[in-house]
């Protein structure tokens, strides 16, 4: 058995070329190490593309400061570029256990009984858990010593499995929250209605009826009074009204595109398309480029990386959109507030109070609405180019 090799760091390598070309040498080492010690990275741990799509980050909002968004745009640009071929060729540092020979008892079998969504993640992980043990012991076996990088990326490609599911995990997990406190905020408007339409009866109840018109419009909101007593009944015992008075979450963030483009070559898709095509590439042999299967696969990622651009935008472009959508209505969620304390000092009529406190529980609902849906875009976006080494998932 031989020992293994001192842990290759050549994205760390990269970017200190890469920045010292912009701040120095000693500069790019001290701006590197600073991003480490803030983050909370292991100090001696092989740095990976997510890592250094974050020191990016950080250059380039320095760089927006100082020298103008234009300039830091263009620097950002060729620097995703120079990043994304080196993504193509080296797989991200994996430190792999040694292979434990000792015996080990029978491993228990998983229980069954949980819920269907956790069984993709739990899939993953034990997939890629295989895959790392895998590489462990081919660098530890010189007869294996060439299967090396083939097992280097496959362990990439099920480490992006793991990240996608804990993704699809994350959001799952936020729109159930999200999804609980709009139903809050549809039963306040729902009794907030309820007081319009009993006050509105009241005040036609005490109306002489002279005409059929006025009948009708007494019968309709009686119907419509119903309708809304029947909504309250079902959704009203579900929430407190507390949930629907927590305070709007606005998210007031700068959504430049430059911040995300970083994120193509870090795409689960793209991850797994790129270890097909090195897969490829190893069972090609002599043949290199020329082999039917290596072509194939460089179409495959090229199609992965249009994909994954798509989405980018078009997630980027809807968060930018909710962002708008929010900034609107907040501005009207705080008129209306101002107009009902208003309209109460100056001792408006119950019916016109309870229709302003109507229009402003619909105002924040649809607010609320904006910022939730803008809120998950953002996190989709952060989960896909992140430099955190995993996501926040629920314990079993």
């Amino acid at each position: 058995m031989t020992k293994s090799a001192p842990p290759k760091d050549p994205y760390r390598d990269w970017l200190r070329r890469r920045l010292g070309q912009e701040l120095g040498v000693r500069e790019a080492e001290q701006l590197v190490q600073g991003a480490v010690q803030r983050r909370g990275w292991p100090a001696m741990r092989p740095l990976g593309p997510r890592e250094v799509v974050g020191v990016l980050q950080d250059v380039y909002k320095t760089m927006s400061e100082n020298i103008g968004e234009g300039r830091a745009d263009r620097w950002l640009q060729e620097a995703s570029i120079e990043l994304h071929r080196l993504a193509e060729t080296v797989p991200t540092p994996v430190e792999a256990p040694a292979p434990d020979r000792s015996p080990k008892p029978p491993t228990k079998p998983a229980m069954w009984g949980r819920r269907a969504h956790d069984l993709p993640l739990m899939l993953a992980r034990v997939h890629a858990e295989i895959a790392t043990r895998s590489l462990g012991t081919i660098r530890h076996d010189p007869v294996l010593s060439r299967l090396e990088r083939a097992a280097e990326w496959d362990v990439q490609a099920t480490q992006a499995e793991v990240r996608r599911w804990q993704t699809e995990d994350m959001l799952s997990k936020l729109r159930a929250d999200h999804a609980r406190a709009e139903v809050a905020d549809q039963a306040a408007s729902a009794r907030a209605q309820a007081e319009v339409l009993r006050l509105t009866v009241a005040e036609l109840s005490a109306l002489p009826r002279s005409d059929q018109a006025s009948a009708a419009q007494l019968a309709h909101t009686q119907l419509l009074l119903t309708q809304t007593t029947s909504f309250l009944d079902v959704f009203g015992p579900l929430v407190t009204e507390q949930e629907a008075d927590a305070p709007l979450t606005t998210l007031h963030m700068d959504l430049q595109h430059a911040h995300y483009s970083l994120g193509i070559p870090l795409h689960p898709n793209v991850l797994r398309a790129r270890h097909g095509l090195n897969f490829a590439l190893w069972q090609a042999g002599d043949q290199g480029e020329e082999a039917p299967a290596v072509q194939e696969a460089r179409r495959a990622l090229q199609q992965a990386e249009q994909a994954a651009g798509t989405q980018l935008k078009a997630t980027l472009d809807a968060a930018r959109g909710h962002q708008a959508a929010l900034s609107s209505l907040a501005r009207q969620v705080e008129t209306l507030e101002a107009r009902a304390l208003k309209l109460q000092r100056l001792g408006g009529d119950p019916l016109s109070l309870a229709r302003l406190r109507l229009e402003w529980r619909q105002a924040r609902a649809a607010a609320r609405i904006q910022s939730h849906r803008m809120e998950e875009a953002v996190r989709l976006l952060e989960a896909l180019i992140s430099d955190d080494a995993s996501l926040p998932t629920e314990k079993a």
